[in-house]
């Protein structure tokens, strides 16, 4: 159920295309330099973005990558998907693991992995490049010294954290938080 660097890269180089495009061509060397990722393994996704059509590419002089579509009818599913990512946790639970383990515990488990499959797919298949640039104006992006000071406070309020909650609630609460800057309480999918 983890997410690889195909999928992320891949998301952060569609979204660079994205804000960098206007209407004309992105060089994949620009976005590389922006998004501080390797050009061979944009090289290597951009050609599979292609051939699942979420870009084209011009040729020539002035060449580079814009959207087969508008933001707004590119998924987030898609894009992962056109890289061959596989984020189903439940995509191991089949085969020899339900013929060893026929018990209610197994099949209570796998219906609750398979659940969170289908929401995650759910969420990533109504979630476009547009909403996400849409909600690129509520990123503040900190400077190195604020970065360094956040990280300061962070270790800080976890130790004083951890008396009272574990780190891991802690995390996970900034990580909620984060999250909803993104998209809405996960409920609002099921409605």
């Amino acid at each position: 159920m983890r997410l690889t660097s195909k999928g992320r890269y891949a998301v952060r180089a569609m979204l660079d295309l994205t804000t960098h495009s206007n209407g004309s061509p992105v060089r994949l060397q620009e976005i590389s330099n922006r998004q501080n990722i390797s050009l061979h393994y944009l090289e290597q996704l951009f050609r599979k973005l292609r051939n699942g059509q979420a870009v084209k590419s011009v040729r020539g002089p002035g060449g580079g990558y814009v959207l087969a579509r508008s933001m707004d009818q590119i998924t987030i599913k898609q894009i992962l998907d056109c890289v061959g990512e596989n984020i189903n946790p439940a995509k191991d639970i089949v085969g020899s693991e339900a013929e060893n383990a026929n018990t209610v515990e197994y099949h209570l488990s796998r219906n609750y992995f398979q659940n969170l499959g289908t929401i995650m797919r759910e969420y990533l298949t109504t979630t476009t490049l547009g909403d996400l640039m849409r909600k690129a104006g509520d990123i503040e992006i900190p400077t190195r010294t604020e970065e360094a000071t956040l990280a300061t406070e962070t270790i800080a309020n976890v130790h004083q954290t951890s008396s009272t909650t574990s780190t891991t609630e802690a995390n996970t609460e900034a990580t909620n938080n984060f999250a909803s800057m993104i998209r809405g309480p996960l409920g609002e999918i099921n409605q």
